[in-house]
């Protein structure tokens, strides 16, 4: 009697044993459990943890709650300007309704997929070129509003939609290329005009302020030497002043003038001496003359002998007059040009030192 109360206590231990083992689901802490009795949908989602099922009876389908990654393959389009392209994109998603996504869908996973291929050629087909190469934001944005209308009855929420890359034919890189150098050429010369410009600007202003004040130029010419001599050539250029060319002209000009009227004056006056002269000389002897008297033709050449030695002395007094303003011009060249080499030469020592 024992023994069989034994055996029967067994017997209904072990079936408990495998009763529980038969009727225990673990759910995991990413997951949900959606329980079918029957083929009905019953009860709450089962959280994570231990439960129980009816063996036979129910039936758990578990969901996975995590954000799934999801490429969408490269879809091939006509853009509304006209140009092919190939765009593939990324959506991120994860299911907010276990029970919605088991009921309301077959394969929800599927379903994401194929609605993210169509949005995507579609929104190629509503943008143009410049917008899906710089504008992706706002096209990503109108992407995800499209997939995630049909997707919240399926209880799926749509985290982001990201375009990947846009493939463009080889023809219109090219194109795209030429135009960019072009604009690049553009912009660089409109850089290089106005840079022109506000030189120019900045050159009439310092050439007016060197007018005003001529040691500037001075300055900055002692500034060019300095910069000059200090790379330590072996040669070195001194540019001549223009107030020196100045200086030799101004002084030239008055010497000529001193010169020429000298000259202007001499010439009536050695046309007069020459018609005295023909008068003077004696007529051809086949002709009758008239008897002279020889004192007045001594006393008129004495005249015309002395007012040729004055004009002979005005005229090399002119000419010493004229030499010796040359003299003096060139003399004054030279020591400008020698106090110039000197003020360099102590310059240059300066620099070295």
């Amino acid at each position: 009697m024992v023994e069989e109360l034994v055996g029967v206590v067994a017997a209904v231990g072990a079936g408990a044993l495998v009763y529980v083992a038969s009727a225990a689901r673990v759910v995991k802490q990413y997951e949900r459990g959606v329980v079918f009795r029957l083929g009905r949908l019953h009860g709450d989602v089962r959280r994570p943890g231990f439960n129980l099922v009816i063996p036979a009876v129910d039936r758990m389908r578990k969901v996975n709650l995590q954000i799934v990654t999801m490429p969408i393959p490269a879809q091939e389009g006509i853009t509304r300007d006209n140009v092919t392209v190939r765009v593939d994109a990324v959506v991120y998603f994860n299911v907010v309704d276990p029970s919605a996504a088991i009921v309301n869908v077959e394969d929800y996973r599927f379903a994401v997929s194929q609605m993210a291929q169509t949005s995507l050629r579609s929104i190629i087909g509503k943008s143009e070129l410049d917008d899906l190469l710089s504008n992706r934001e706002k096209l990503n944005q109108g992407l995800e509003l499209m997939i995630d209308s049909p997707a919240v009855e399926w209880g799926v929420s749509i985290d982001r939609v990201e375009i990947k890359d846009v493939s463009l034919p080889d023809t219109m890189k090219r194109s795209m290329a030429r135009q960019a150098e072009a604009d690049r050429e553009r912009r660089a010369r409109l850089i290089n005009a106005d840079a022109e410009y506000q030189a120019s600007k900045k050159l009439a202003q310092a050439a007016r302020q060197m007018a005003d004040t001529p040691s500037a130029l001075q300055l900055r010419l002692l500034q060019t030497v300095m910069a000059v001599a200090a790379e330590k050539n072996s040669t070195l250029v001194l540019p001549i002043p223009v107030e020196l060319l100045r200086f030799l002209e101004r002084g030239a000009q008055p010497a000529a003038e001193s010169a020429g009227q000298p000259r202007d004056a001499a010439q009536p006056q050695d046309a007069g001496g020459a018609e005295d002269a023909s008068r003077a000389q004696p007529t051809d002897p086949a002709e009758p003359t008239e008897p002279t008297d020889r004192a007045a033709i001594e006393e008129r050449a004495a005249d015309l002998t002395e007012q040729r030695a004055a004009d002979l002395t005005e005229q090399r007094a002119a000419d010493l007059t004229e030499q010796r303003a040359v003299d003096l011009t060139e003399q004054r060249a030279v020591d400008l040009t020698e106090q110039a080499g000197e003020a360099m030469e102590r310059l240059r020592r300066a620099v070295e030192q």
